[in-house]
């Protein structure tokens, strides 16, 4: 299964009720890096990582406390040699039109999970909407990897470096908001969201490229990250990683989905969408290898 994470927030990623297989979890935290043992450093509390490594002096990676602008104190996964602080792995489920922003979990407060098992299982904790960020960086870890291995087993990390997150209201949440993964709401190339820049930390643009299908390898360019997206049929997508969508299949690269997708009979719902297409991890037309689909997507604010 394909997990992602975000700041403060992670979920595993399903095909909604569709479809009883796993595909995966999204995280975000802050600056990606989780190459440590878990270390619980209750004392040390702050609003951000960076803030604890600079006014206590703390150097070690791992799981640490922060607090809210108004108090409200969370556990989240510090990289210090970056500072960053992993958020989430997010998703989004549903499959009616009825309801077409889905269970809207990019962009709104609802919390859950545990930063410890964000490999395993969902996770959204409070920084996800209430730290201020820059940049993100994101990592693909395979699924149920324990977090002293999340930075060896990587097979995709990279980050951002254009401050894009200051436009666009400081953080993810905010950035959701302007642009909503509601169903209907846009179309393929018109109203996708920024489209931006990466630098590569693990992998390169052809390595990203042979972790998607044959076919929709031919619709995007890598070196991307791109944010809320559609696809032919109107169905809307939180984020494509590692490339830009040129084609309007999107549903074949990008996770995150919205709350409705016509096509395929309720083939195509919830967070992976339709990385199944032709197979799982059949690495066949429009399916998505077998080492991405069964990996979490781990976004982290920096």
């Amino acid at each position: 299964m394909l997990h992602w994470a975000i700041l403060m927030m992670s979920m595993l990623l399903e095909p909604c009720l569709c479809d009883s297989i796993k595909l995966g979890t999204l995280y975000i935290g802050q600056d990606g890096g989780c190459d440590a043992k878990p270390v619980y450093k209750f004392p040390y509390t702050a609003r951000s990582c960076k803030e604890i490594r600079d006014k206590y002096a703390i150097h070690d990676d791992g799981l640490y406390y922060l607090t809210t602008e108004s108090g409200v104190l969370y556990q989240t996964f510090c990289d210090m040699t970056t500072a960053g602080a992993l958020d989430a792995g997010g998703h989004q489920q549903g499959d009616s039109p009825d309801r077409p922003e889905g269970d809207g979990t990019w962009s709104n407060r609802v919390i859950f999970g545990s930063a410890e098992a964000a490999t395993s299982d969902d996770y959204k904790n409070p920084g996800y909407y209430d730290i201020t960020a820059q940049d993100v960086s994101v990592w693909h870890v395979p699924n149920n990897a324990q977090t002293e291995e999340w930075a060896n087993f990587s097979i995709l990390r990279y980050h951002t470096e254009t401050s894009f997150l200051t436009s666009e209201g400081g953080n993810l949440y905010h950035l959701f908001t302007r642009y909503p993964v509601t169903y209907g709401t846009g179309a393929c190339n018109i109203n996708t969201g920024p489209a931006v820049p990466i630098v590569y930390d693990v992998g390169n643009e052809e390595s990203t490229l042979q972790l998607y299908g044959p076919n929709p390898r031919g619709e995007v360019t890598p070196g991307f990250i791109t944010f809320r997206v559609f696809n032919y049929e109107k169905a809307a997508m939180a984020i494509c990683s590692g490339v830009k969508p040129t084609g309007c299949n999107t549903e074949h690269v990008c996770v995150g989905g919205g709350g409705h997708f016509p096509e395929g009979g309720g083939r195509q719902c919830g967070d992976f969408t339709s990385f199944d297409w032709n197979g799982y991890g059949a690495n066949n037309g429009w399916s998505a290898t077998r080492e991405i689909t069964e990996s979490a997507i781990m976004l982290f604010y920096r």
